[in-house]
């Protein structure tokens, strides 16, 4: 039996919601929109993702409500790309799924890092702090550092600023 293309005719949350989220370049639009990108370009060197995958993966997450578009520059007109309330309620989501990815998938171990920006404790896959016991930090309250697993001689803005300690939602690079 043929999958069908939508879930238009369920009414599931879960079915809906990864009609929105569920291909695998718009996790990591909004995973990347988190970690504070927010220019085309920048998604686009760091992703290495087509440009017209890219534009429609922008177009849907900011007519969603996901991410809100605002202009940067007039002339000549660039727009960047900002997490609205609806998209950071995504970042439980994006770090639960990447951490669960380190455990079992990633080859070399933890790739990224995540602690609380008061404490410096690390935090788990609910976003609770080991070391003060906050739970359920915003990303606000976040800091991404390289982990020991990772390895990355990429050269793109992105990457090259992601090899420092980087508060979530602060625009990069």
């Amino acid at each position: 039996m043929a999958l069908g293309k939508n879930y238009d005719g369920q009414d599931c949350s879960l079915a809906r919601t990864l009609e929105l989220v569920g291909e695998r370049w718009t996790m990591l639009v909004i995973r990347d929109a988190l970690y504070g990108v927010r220019r085309y370009g920048d998604f686009l060197a760091h992703l290495d993702i087509p440009r017209a995958v890219l534009s429609q993966r922008l177009a849907t997450l900011v007519e969603a409500g996901v991410l809100e578009r605002r202009r940067y520059q007039d002339n000549p007109p660039r727009d960047e790309y900002v997490p609205t309330a609806m998209g950071r309620e995504l970042w439980l989501p994006v770090l639960a799924l990447g951490q669960w990815g380190e455990r079992h998938l990633s080859r070399r171990g933890t790739r990224r890092v995540f602690s609380h920006v008061e404490c410096g404790g690390r935090i788990d896959a609910t976003a609770s702090c080991a070391a003060c016991g906050a739970a359920h930090l915003p990303p606000e309250q976040v800091e991404v550092r390289p982990g020991p697993g990772l390895e990355d001689d990429r050269s793109d803005p992105v990457s090259v600023a992601l090899r420092e300690p980087h508060r979530l939602l602060d625009p990069l690079p």
